[in-house]
C-alpha cells in the first residue's frame, strides 16, 4: 500500500516536468484551435459574406464553432506541447542530467501521462455531452445563414438577381442611393407573365419591418405579357403585351432581410447530435429494422414467386412417381401443342411480371442502401468517439519520445514534424473514415486504422527513446551519407587552454619520418591510379593491413601533437587528411554482399566506379600526408 501511494507522490522532478509541458500545452491548444477555427471559416466563408449578419450572429457562429473544434484540437496540441517540451530538455541537455542521475524516461514522462489520462477521458466526455449540443446549435445557425436573403448591394454594368426579379444598372450614387438608366425584369407571376420596367432612374429602401423592398421608378416604360392559351412564348410567332408608360411608379417586393434561425431540436436527429448512448440504441434499432423488412420481403417474394397449389399427399406423390417413370415427357412436344396466340401471352405476362418485379426490387434495394448508410454514419460517428479520445494518448506516445530523440526545441523543428504527424494521421483517419462510411471496407478497420499504426509507432519511438536511440539524429543520418557518398572530413583543432600532458617532440618527429617514408613508399608500390580488378574487389577482397597501420599512426601523431601551444603545428595538423583503410579495397565489410553486389552487375560497376574514385582520392590523400608530414618535420626539428 505505502508503495501505491509513493507511485502517486509529487515530487520536484514531477512539478519541473510538468511546469514545462502545461504552458507550452495552453498557448499550443488556443494555437491550434484558432487554425482550425479559421480553416472551418474559410470553407463556409462564401455564405457567411453578403448576408448583413450582425455581431451577435457572428459571435454564436464563432463560438459554437470552437467548442465544436475542441476535441480536435487537443490531439494536436497534446503533439506539439510534448514535441517541444522534450525537444528543450533535450536540447539543453537537462534530459541528459536526468538520465545521468539514474531516472529514465519513462519516468520523466509520468507525471505528463497522469495529466493526459484524465484529458483523454474529458475529450470523450465533452464530445458526448457539450459537443453535442454545439453541433445541433451550429448545423441550425449554419442552415439559417444559408437561407438568409443577402443584403442588397447593387453593382453597376451587371445583371444582379434578387429572386423574382433582375436589375441592371448602368450608374448608381452611392452617397444619394439613386440608380439611373436601369432595366428590371420581374417573374413573380411566372415566366409567361414576365414584366420589363426601363426607367430613367430609380431607388431601393426598405420598409420598416424589413419583410418588404419598395423601389420608386422615375420616367420610364412598362411591358408585360398578356397570358393566351394558345401562344408559345417558345417559339418565334408574336406575343401580345400590355405597355405602359409612366413618370413616377413604386413596386412593392417582397424580401424578408431578417435573419430568421431555425430551432436547434429541428437538426436532433443527426448523428453528430446524438451522444454515445444515444447512438447506440439507433445502430440497435435501424438494424433490427432492415432485418425485419428483409424477412418481410423475402417471405413476400417467396409467396409470389411459387403458385398456390394443392397440399400433395405421400399417396398422391407416390403415384406421380409412378406416372412419370412408366412415360417419358418431352418438354419440346408439350410446348409445340400449346397455340401460338396462349403462348405470345403467356410470354409477354411472364416479362411484364419480370419487370415489375425488378423495378420493385430495385427501388427496395436502394431504400435499404440508404438506409444502411444512414446507419454506416452512425457507427462512424460512434467508433469516432472513441478514437479521438485515445488520439490524445497516443500522440503523446509519439511526441514526447520523439522530441527526446531529436533533442530540438522551439517553434521550428517541432512544429513541422508536429504538423506532418497530424496531416499524415488526418489523412489515413479520413480515408478510412470514408471507405467505412461508404461500405467499402469493414468498419472497424477504416474507423481503427490510423488508431493501428499510431500504437506501434508510439511504442516503438518510447522503446527507442529509453534507449538512446539515434534512430532520428540528422547528425546521424548526415555522417552516414558522408561516409557512403565519399564526402571529406576536416580536422577542427583547437589550441587548448590547459594541456596536462604535452608531446614528446622527439618521438612526434621520427614518427613524422616514418610516415612520410612509408606513405612515398605505398604510393610509390601501389599505383593507386590504375583501375581495380573487377573480379579481385568482389570476389577475392583482401585487408589492406598496411594502410590500416598507417592511418592508425598518423591519428597517433595527431593526438599527440594536438596538446602543442605552437599556432603553426596545429595549422599544419588540420590539412592532414583522414584517410579511409578499406574504401579502396572492398565495398563492404561482408564477403556476402560483395558477392550479390559482383553478380548483380549493372549494380557492381556503379561499386566499381566508386571503387576506382576512392584510389585516387587516396593517392591524392596519401600526396597531402607526404606534404604535411615534411612540414611537420621542420617545425618539430626547429622546436627540438
Amino acid at each position: 500500500m505505502r508503495q501505491f501511494f509513493a507511485f502517486f507522490r509529487i515530487k520536484r522532478l514531477d512539478t519541473f516536468v510538468l511546469g514545462k509541458f502545461l504552458q507550452l500545452f495552453v498557448g499550443a491548444f488556443f494555437i491550434c484551435l484558432f487554425v482550425f477555427v479559421m480553416q472551418f471559416l474559410w470553407r463556409y466563408v462564401d455564405d457567411l459574406v453578403g448576408k448583413g449578419l450582425t455581431l451577435d450572429v457572428l459571435g454564436q457562429f464563432f463560438w459554437h464553432v470552437s467548442v465544436y473544434l475542441i476535441p480536435t484540437s487537443l490531439p494536436l496540441a497534446v503533439l506539439l506541447a510534448s514535441l517541444i517540451t522534450f525537444g528543450n530538455m533535450g536540447e539543453n541537455l537537462e534530459l541528459l542530467s536526468m538520465k545521468a542521475a539514474g531516472v529514465p524516461l519513462v519516468r520523466v514522462m509520468r507525471p505528463i501521462l497522469l495529466v493526459i489520462l484524465p484529458l483523454s477521458a474529458f475529450v470523450f466526455y465533452f464530445q458526448n455531452e457539450i459537443s453535442t449540443n454545439a453541433q445541433k446549435q451550429l448545423r441550425a445557425l449554419l442552415v439559417s445563414i444559408k437561407i438568409a436573403q443577402p443584403a442588397v448591394e447593387i453593382p453597376e454594368g451587371v445583371f444582379y438577381n434578387m429572386r423574382d426579379f433582375n436589375l441592371y444598372v448602368v450608374k448608381k450614387n452611392a452617397q444619394t442611393g439613386m440608380l439611373y438608366n436601369t432595366i428590371i425584369y420581374k417573374m413573380d407571376q411566372g415566366f409567361d407573365r414576365a414584366q420589363i420596367v426601363l426607367a430613367d432612374s430609380a431607388k431601393i429602401e426598405m420598409t420598416a419591418d424589413k419583410m418588404h423592398m419598395k423601389l420608386t421608378l422615375w420616367s420610364g416604360e412598362q411591358f408585360q405579357n398578356l397570358k393566351s392559351e394558345d401562344v408559345n412564348v417558345f417559339k418565334s410567332e408574336s406575343v401580345p403585351y400590355d405597355r405602359e408608360t409612366f413618370m413616377y411608379k413604386q413596386l412593392l417586393i417582397d424580401f424578408d432581410a431578417n435573419f430568421n434561425q431555425i430551432e436547434a431540436n429541428e437538426l436532433a436527429f443527426l448523428p453528430q447530435a446524438k451522444n454515445w448512448p444515444a447512438l447506440a440504441n439507433f445502430i440497435d434499432s435501424m438494424n433490427l429494422q432492415i432485418d425485419s423488412a428483409a424477412l418481410a420481403s423475402s417471405a413476400e417474394y417467396a409467396g409470389r414467386a411459387l403458385p398456390t397449389t394443392p397440399a400433395f399427399t405421400s399417396k398422391d406423390s407416390l403415384a406421380t412417381i409412378r406416372a412419370l417413370s412408366r412415360q417419358k415427357l418431352n418438354f419440346d412436344s408439350l410446348i409445340a401443342k400449346i397455340p401460338k396466340e396462349k403462348m405470345e401471352r403467356a410470354r409477354n405476362r411472364t416479362a411484364t411480371m419480370l419487370q415489375s418485379f425488378s423495378t420493385e426490387m430495385t427501388w427496395r434495394n436502394e431504400a435499404v442502401e440508404d438506409q444502411e448508410y444512414y446507419v454506416r454514419k452512425h457507427e462512424v460517428e460512434w467508433h469516432l468517439r472513441i478514437t479521438l479520445a485515445l488520439a490524445c494518448l497516443l500522440f503523446f506516445f509519439v511526441g514526447a519520445p520523439l522530441g527526446a530523440i531529436i533533442r530540438k526545441g522551439g517553434l521550428g523543428m517541432p512544429t513541422i514534424i508536429s504538423v506532418g504527424i497530424f496531416i499524415l494521421y488526418y489523412i489515413i483517419n479520413t480515408s478510412g473514415m470514408k471507405m467505412a462510411r461508404d461500405g467499402s471496407i469493414n468498419m472497424v478497420v477504416g474507423m481503427w486504422m490510423s488508431t493501428f499504426i499510431l500504437t506501434p509507432a508510439g511504442a516503438y519511438l518510447t522503446f527507442m527513446a529509453n534507449r538512446d536511440s539515434v534512430v532520428f539524429n540528422l547528425d546521424a543520418y548526415l555522417a552516414f551519407l558522408r561516409r557512403l557518398l565519399g564526402f571529406r572530413t576536416k580536422r577542427h583543432l583547437f589550441r587548448k587552454e590547459v594541456i596536462i600532458t604535452p608531446p614528446d617532440v622527439e618521438a612526434d618527429l621520427l614518427l613524422a619520418q616514418s610516415i612520410r617514408q612509408e606513405a612515398e613508399d605505398y604510393r610509390q608500390t601501389k599505383r593507386l591510379w590504375l583501375a581495380p580488378n573487377y573480379f579481385r574487389l568482389f570476389f577475392r577482397t583482401r585487408p589492406d593491413h598496411r594502410m590500416e597501420q598507417l592511418s592508425e599512426r598518423i591519428e597517433e601523431l595527431v593526438e599527440d601533437l594536438a596538446n602543442t601551444r605552437d599556432m603553426h603545428v596545429l595549422d599544419t595538423l588540420n590539412r592532414v587528411p583522414f584517410i579511409y583503410a578499406h574504401a579502396h579495397t572492398t565495398p563492404f565489410s561482408r564477403q556476402w554482399v560483395n558477392y550479390i553486389f559482383g553478380l548483380l552487375f549493372p549494380l557492381g560497376l556503379l561499386i566499381w566506379v566508386r571503387t576506382w574514385r576512392f584510389r585516387l582520392r587516396l593517392a591524392r590523400d596519401l600526396r597531402q600526408t607526404i606534404q604535411c608530414m615534411t612540414k611537420l618535420e621542420e617545425q618539430l626539428d626547429v622546436r627540438r
